[in-house]
């Protein structure tokens, strides 16, 4: 009998709403894997494989930024484009109570609470691209306009060095 394929919080979502996605399973012998260890796994171009970012804004609300894995979050631009004088990144032990999601396995679809999200511009020059499905191991591929639909989000330069 075949294995049932396992459905996360993420999936199931994308499922109620209709939004189609392909799911990809990733090795991750020691826990968490970095992005770009992710990509190649997957064959997928880093540029098209996203991180979610949480981060605290000067005024104490919470952020949501997702930028290509290989990219750094500029602070900065990242405060500019959700109007706050500074944005600070969240300690990780703050994560899983704050999104309830653990470190390496944070979607911008399905938090506790629906945060502000900000999506790189980037992402609108592709067909899709894949986050998290909400589980260290799993990703989904999603077309941007989707994402930036479901979360209520837009995009917005967010990254340093360029």
């Amino acid at each position: 009998m075949a294995k049932k394929e396992e459905k996360t919080n993420v999936m199931r979502l994308l499922d109620q709403k209709k939004v189609p996605y392909v799911p990809h399973a990733y090795a991750h012998p020691d826990g968490a894997v970095d992005g770009a260890s992710v990509a190649r796994q997957l064959g997928q171009d880093p540029a098209a494989v996203f991180k979610t970012l949480v981060a605290r804004g000067a005024s104490g609300g919470h952020y949501v930024f997702d930028i290509p894995v290989e990219a750094t979050l500029d602070l900065k631009k990242a405060a500019r484009a959700v109007g706050e004088k500074s944005v600070a990144m969240l300690h990780q032990k703050e994560l899983l109570p704050l999104t309830g999601y653990v470190h390496g396995g944070c979607s911008p679809l399905g938090m506790k609470k629906q945060f502000p999200t900000v999506f790189h511009e980037s992402c609108l020059t592709r067909e899709t691209i894949c986050v998290s499905a909400g589980k260290i191991g799993l990703q989904v591929e999603v077309r941007p306009a989707d994402l930036i639909s479901l979360t209520g989000g837009r995009t917005a330069d967010l990254t340093t060095g360029n």
